[in-house]
């Protein structure tokens, strides 16, 4: 009976999508699913080690800066709670498993936890075999199921040794420790793992960790957040993406000198991009959507491709901006063999002029942009339960056009995309598990992608996030991501929702 309601709650969903909002003349009804793609394309779902894995303090791992973060500033989470037990993957990855393989999913994409294999960070603080058997497991679990794993080495958890014994990523120091881990990683996993992410997401950390204070270790000027820990908005973010970019080359320079060849596997990096729309035709503001691009996107893509900051930021920011040597700068050209992509957000964005109360230099300022998700009462889109999701699929094609035409044409795998709802604890499970807006918005930005290949962008493969409700940092557990609903009440109990059931029908091989 329960598959019954589900099948026409879904062939609601669908007639929904193409009655109330008609794109263009695409019918969802049509024949778009996996075949629409081309052979080879790898569809998966994608989690973190802190959101997922819980067991904080078990089977021999160190302490992380979230650890650290979430219980000595508890306040700075919207509920309070912390990733101690998170969605239990730990205990439960068996379980997740199945439920991969049930989504007829190809792949999954998760983090190592840096700590949990090296307590203290460094390979002379020991090695945890406990950790190693945890990922050995997980590694060998999915390939005996037919998934393929996509490994992220770091994915924000810092050990909390070296946020004690050097701040982490405001120093140098991170690269080497760095890639020590990660070549531990590439000798215990790499003759299995074929897919490596460096680092996901590196403008999210020197942003929000660094500017804004929102993340651990959550440092930024005091005059624009007096909960910060300490730090300076308009130097520290720079020096962490910095010290992230050469912790990046050295990692994965150093796979395709030692291991590649070995091993067969290729090495990428994960970065996230907003679109950004001029909010006029005038030039300012058509320049000030390029700005926020490179503020955002260009940060990180020129360096890899070009070896230096963009323009803007250089001209802008100027001795602040950290530079690098012509070594490093030769190390970083092309260090990737793809790239990964999250996209989730889209900004109207109009050129700002220095704002006369900034007490001091800030990251927040110095692009001279006003980002917003209306302009002149016209929204961009409409708004996810996160403030800073303004849902507008076509963002994600036109970031893919510009990444194809801007930055050499790479391979592309798209490594999150997704929208959340809040976590409502009226609603009954049945009333949690109906999520037709999910629906729609996977379904769109599949469109939109199908469509950018179309034109030639090099895309591979598309991870939903995320497989489960988790722990979403600063928000807690107050929002939901999942494919999967996740009773944090009830053990923990794993509930596949209608997106689901979506997703399993659309990837049904022919």
């Amino acid at each position: 009976m329960a598959v019954f309601h589900i099948n026409v709650f879904l062939l609601l969903s669908l007639l929904t999508i193409t009655i109330v909002t008609p794109m263009n003349g695409f019918n969802p009804l049509g024949d778009f699913n996996r075949s629409s793609f081309p052979k080879g394309f790898v569809f998966g779902t994608a989690s973190s080690a802190y959101q997922y894995e819980g067991a904080a303090f078990e089977g021999g791992k160190g302490p992380s800066i979230w650890d650290n973060f979430t219980h000595k500033y508890p306040e700075k989470i919207k509920d309070r709670s912390n990733g101690d037990v998170a969605v239990d993957s730990y205990h439960k990855y068996k379980e997740d498993i199945e439920l991969i393989k049930d989504l007829n999913m190809d792949a999954y994409r998760f983090s190592i936890s840096w700590s949990r294999v090296l307590p203290k960070g460094k390979l002379s603080g020991g090695v945890n075999p406990e950790g190693i058997k945890y990922y050995n497991n997980l590694i060998n679990g999915l390939l005996a199921k037919g998934l393929q794993p996509y490994v992220t080495l770091f994915h924000w958890d810092v050990p909390q040794a070296l946020e004690d014994e050097y701040h982490g990523l405001l120093s140098h120091r991170i690269v080497d420790d760095f890639r020590d881990y990660a070549e531990l990683c590439f000798k215990e996993f790499g003759d299995r793992v074929k897919h490596w992410i460096t680092i996901n997401e590196p403008w999210t950390v020197s942003m929000n960790a660094y500017a804004f204070g929102t993340l651990a270790p959550g440092r930024c000027s005091y005059w624009l957040n007096r909960n910060c820990t300490g730090g300076d908005s308009g130097t520290e973010p720079y020096l962490a993406a910095h010290n992230q970019l050469l912790a990046h080359s050295a990692a994965a320079n150093l796979y395709r000198i030692k291991y590649k060849s070995s091993q067969r596997g290729i090495i990428g990096i994960t970065l996230v991009s907003h679109w950004y729309e001029p909010a006029t035709t005038a030039t300012a503001d058509v320049d000030a959507s390029k700005r926020a691009l490179d503020f955002m996107f260009g940060w990180y893509m020129n360096p890899l491709t070009r070896g230096e900051y963009p323009k803007s930021m250089r001209t802008l920011v100027g001795k602040r901006l950290p530079k690098f040597s012509k070594e490093e700068s030769r190390e970083l050209k092309g260090s990737f063999d793809f790239l990964g992509l999250n996209y989730y957000s889209s900004y109207y964005a109009a050129h700002a002029s220095h704002h006369p109360n900034v007490v001091q230099p800030a990251i927040q300022t110095d692009s001279l942009v006003n980002a917003t998700f209306e302009h002149n009462g016209k929204p961009l889109g409409p708004m996810s339960a996160s403030s800073w999701l303004c849902i507008y699929p076509k963002g994600l094609h036109n970031l893919l056009l510009y990444t194809k035409k801007t930055y050499e044409d790479p391979v592309i795998y798209i490594t999150e995309n997704g929208r959340d709802e809040f976590n409502d604890p009226t609603l009954s499970l049945e009333e949690s598990l109906l999520d037709t807006y999910r629906i729609d918005y996977y379904y769109r930005h599949l469109y939109y992608i199908e469509t950018a290949i179309r034109h030639g962008v090099n895309v591979k493969g598309y991870f939903a996030w995320s497989l489960l409700d988790n722990f979403e940092w600063d928000s807690g557990s107050s929002l939901r991501f999942g494919l999967v609903f996740v009773d944090f009440k009830d053990g923990q109990k794993r509930h596949p929702k209608l997106s689901a059931e979506w997703f399993k029908n659309f990837l049904v091989k022919s």
